[in-house]
Order: structure tokens, then C-alpha cells, then sequence
């Protein structure tokens, strides 16, 4: 069930909805707390998001807003996050997480609304898919990174099989990802959620065992190294890794929409403000392509620290 008007902003504060949008989002809730058929599509996507809390599961699909306001439609999800938060705090307590992981866990959404607003120019959330993993207890913010319980796929899978390691498609391992607003991605934050990652699976989760932790990102795409520093943010990232594989599919545009925020904006009135900017307009314009890299390191080893 929905939260009352006033619990409900209190519920969009703790998941760092932007303070512009919270009224925005009380008001359009009355849309759903008045209409029987969005009260029940509400229930049901609470419900299958919380179903199973903590397995590591398949992406699963919640049904759609069933209402023809527009604006409501894009405010929907966060009150289908809303709705499952105690259920997500609950897990977290039952687990022993502290009250400031969870908190940073959670506020994921905040940011999500602050890309959608950037993106779109409106308030609301789009794409909520991502934080369905937040929601699940499947992913933590450490630090300057978030950590995915996964397991491995096919490819990295028989990389790390390879390479010696105990462990091989379908194994856990530990994503990583780099949420953005988040400030530099300096080594030392990197270390330090690194060290935070091993303390924190070591400790809520004991019995799954890491070999490994991965990375899918553009950021990974050895081409980057053409064009920056080797003590920049971003190389000393990639040198974390192993690269496993790189796709033979480009995906030009995932490293736009990270720094630029859109992929409406035609590439020559990009801004070129930064190496990085200059970098990623210039290789496309030059007719080369991005692609996601895909690499991983080993988790009980020194490998993922800025000097190994």
C-alpha cells in the first residue's frame, strides 16, 4: 500500500528524491491512491519486487502504470520503491547491514531521478529496472563503487577458469559499477571500496564464495589508453582488470550518456571541455566505435587495489 501523503514524502527524502520533485510526486499520488486498478498494480509490483528478498535472481518485469496521466506514469516507480522500502529495510536489519550502507544503498533512486531530470528536463523515473537490484538485496553501495552479487557469465566464466582460478560460468561473483554524481574515481576511493567490499560480503554474506569480481563497463575499453594519461582516474580503473572479452557489437553511445548525459545532442555541439570529452567526440567523429569491456579481478588476492 501506498504511504499516506506525509509518509510518503518522508519515504521519497530517505531515497534522495530531489526536494523539487517531492510535492510533484505527493500530489500525482493521490492519482494512484484514487484509482483501484493502480492500487492493485501497485500491490502486485511491490510484491514481485520484495519476492525471494536477497536470491540472486533473473531481471524481472513490474507491470506497467495502468492510468493515462503521463506525469503519474513516469512518478510511478518510486512509489513501488517506496512501498517496498520497509520491506528492503527489514532484509537489511535481518542481515546486520549498518543503517549508513543502507541508507546510501537506497538513495540510488535520488540519483536516478537527478539522470532522468537531466536527461529529460522532467521529474519522474523512466528506467527503473536498474534499482530493482537495490530493492532485491542483491546490490550495496561501498564507497565510491556498488557491488552486484552476480554470477558469472559465460564468457568472463571461462576467462577466470582459464586463468587458473577456482571458479567458472555460473559461479557467484561480485559486480562492479561506477554510479555517477558521485564525485573523482580516484585509486584511493577505489581501494578504500574495495577494502569495504571484501570487509562487507566477508562478513553479511559468508557463504558465498567470491573467486572474483567483474566489471562491464566503457570504461574498459582499451582505446581510452590512446587518448589519456596512464595516471588518469579512468586507466588506473581499466588496470584493475583482466579484460576477458570485448564485444564485437560497438556501443558508441554508452559512454555519451554516462558523460554527457544525453544522446539527443548531435556529436559537434558536445562540449570538449575535458580530455575525456575531446576523446570520446573525436574518436567517433573519426568514424571509430566504443565498445563495453568486460574484465574481472581476483576477490581473496591483492588484485583490484590501485598498485596490483
Amino acid at each position: 500500500m501506498l504511504p499516506e501523503p506525509d509518509e510518503l514524502a518522508g519515504a521519497l527524502l530517505d531515497l534522495a528524491v530531489p526536494h523539487e520533485d517531492i510535492d510533484t510526486a505527493v500530489r500525482l499520488g493521490r492519482r494512484v491512491t484514487d484509482d483501484p486498478r493502480a492500487l492493485a498494480c501497485l500491490e502486485r509490483s511491490v510484491a514481485l519486487l520484495v519476492q525471494d528478498m536477497g536470491e540472486v535472481r533473473a531481471p524481472v518485469d513490474l507491470p506497467a502504470y495502468p492510468g493515462s496521466c503521463e506525469a503519474t506514469a513516469r512518478h510511478f516507480p518510486l512509489y513501488v520503491f517506496a512501498a517496498a522500502l520497509p520491506h528492503v529495510r527489514a532484509y537489511h536489519r535481518e542481515l546486520g547491514v549498518p543503517e549508513e550502507i543502507s541508507r546510501h544503498t537506497l538513495a540510488d533512486v535520488g540519483r536516478g531521478v537527478a539522470k532522468h531530470h537531466r536527461r529529460h528536463g522532467t521529474g519522474g523515473l523512466l528506467k527503473p529496472r536498474w534499482l530493482h537490484l537495490h530493492f532485491h538485496g542483491e546490490l550495496y553501495q561501498l564507497g565510491r563503487l556498488q557491488f552486484q552479487r552476480t554470477r558469472l557469465g559465460s564468457w568472463t566464466g571461462d576467462a577466470v577458469a582459464a586463468a587458473g582460478l577456482p571458479a567458472g560460468p555460473g559461479d557467484p561473483a561480485l559486480g562492479v559499477h561506477v554510479p555517477d554524481f558521485l564525485g573523482p574515481l580516484t585509486p584511493e576511493a577505489c581501494d578504500r571500496s574495495v577494502a569495504l567490499a571484501r570487509a562487507f560480503f566477508a562478513r553479511h554474506f559468508p557463504r558465498e564464495p567470491y573467486a572474483v569480481a567483474t566489471c562491464g563497463s566503457w570504461l574498459l575499453d582499451p582505446q581510452l589508453k590512446r587518448y589519456l594519461p596512464p595516471d588518469s582516474h579512468i586507466v588506473r580503473f581499466q588496470e584493475r582488470f583482466r579484460l576477458s572479452h570485448l564485444p564485437e557489437e560497438p556501443d558508441d553511445m554508452a559512454p555519451v550518456r554516462y558523460v554527457f548525459g544525453t544522446t539527443d545532442v548531435p556529436l559537434d555541439r558536445l562540449p570538449r571541455r575535458t580530455r575525456l570529452e575531446r576523446a570520446l567526440v573525436d574518436h567517433l567523429r573519426d568514424g571509430g566505435h566504443w565498445y563495453v569491456g568486460h574484465g574481472w579481478f581476483a576477490w581473496k588476492g591483492m588484485g583490484g587495489d590501485s598498485n596490483g
